[in-house]
């Protein structure tokens, strides 16, 4: 006789092995004939098929329930990790919904299994269509990877100034696929994260702190000591200009720089180098002196064009006069 087992392994059989009606129809003929012939049996196997099923489902619910009370908590915690770390906004994002979507895949694949499905096949599916995917997406996967890279190691952040990939901006948004950089002229460029990370980035807001220099070609003939001690004097009347007795600890509570930054290797400077003036060439026409100070980063631009149009004002009064491109021409009688 055909128990109800039985029955349930020949429909399983029929979708799987495509079994023509005929059987399945002759299955239950037999199925109704042996309720029939033994009711008792019968229902008690029902009954008792029934129970087992029901167990097996409170189980897939019960499961299902912890997994998303767990996969909560997890995520609460990965929040809480995050913000304890300053952790990169759309990083923490990222990796928060990656985790999620990762669990809640994995507990529907338990959850399933607990009711007796076979998932060998759900997950060579998943497999097959994630190979897929990842093919026919191998630029954005580039770009992905890039972009995780990105918000792990820091390279830069929102509001530095950077150069790379041959456009130079403000960074305004670094997403997991792109980067979008502000030009000063106003165009927003943006740039795949794939080429970004895996080239070279030059971070002009990576510090806060930066050296200027400038060059200085005046006419031979002056006197090299009265020229350097002119231009000394104007870097030291620039009161932006960072001096060797500057407090440091000061200055970088006043830049509001955290202890954490501080810490980074070569990040924190111990003191800063007092403004340098030297003669540095003899050229054909003139000579050059080469000046070099130290300045906040966001008085970059302002102290470097400032005091280059000092220099052009200041120094030709003092008879320390700018050579240009000339020829002495000799004429000898004879």
């Amino acid at each position: 006789m055909i128990l109800l087992q039985d029955v349930a392994a020949l429909a399983a059989e029929a979708e799987k092995k495509i079994i023509p009606p005929d059987s399945i129809r002759a299955g239950a003929r037999q199925m109704i004939e042996y309720a029939h012939e033994n009711p008792h049996d019968f229902w008690q196997e029902v009954l008792q098929s029934m129970l087992q099923f029901g167990l097996k489902v409170l189980a897939a619910l019960l499961i299902y329930i912890v997994g998303i009370w767990l996969i909560g908590w997890v995520k609460k915690f990965l929040k809480r990790m995050f913000d304890r770390r300053k952790t990169e906004p759309t990083l923490a994002s990222f990796i928060s919904s990656f985790v999620s979507i990762s669990l809640t895949v994995l507990l529907v694949i338990i959850s399933v299994s607990t009711l007796g499905v076979d998932t060998t096949s759900l997950a060579a599916l998943l497999a097959a269509g994630g190979m897929a995917i990842g093919m026919a997406l191998s630029g954005t996967v580039q770009n992905f990877a890039g972009g995780i890279m990105l918000l792990a190691f820091k390279p830069f952040k929102a509001g530095d100034f950077i150069e790379a990939q041959g456009t130079s901006g403000v960074v305004i948004e670094v997403n997991i696929t792109a980067t979008k950089v502000l030009t000063p002229d106003n165009r927003v460029v943006i740039l795949p994260n794939g080429a970004l990370s895996n080239g070279t980035i030059n971070n002009y807001s990576g510090r806060p702190l930066r050296r200027l220099e400038w060059l200085v070609s005046v006419s031979y003939g002056v006197d090299a000591a009265a020229c350097k001690q002119a231009i000394r004097t104007i870097v030291d009347s620039e009161p932006r200009i960072l001096q060797a007795d500057t407090d440091m600890d000061k200055l970088y509570k006043e830049l509001n720089i955290s202890a954490y930054q501080l810490s980074t290797v070569n990040y924190r400077m111990k003191t800063i180098p007092a403004p340098f003036v030297a003669l540095k060439s003899l050229n054909e026409n003139d000579i050059t002196f080469v000046v070099r100070a130290w300045v906040r980063s966001s008085d970059y631009w302002d102290v470097f064009f400032g005091l280059q149009e000092r220099f052009y004002t200041e120094l030709p009064p003092q008879g320390f006069t700018f050579a240009y491109p000339h020829m002495d021409v000799t004429i000898q009688k004879e």
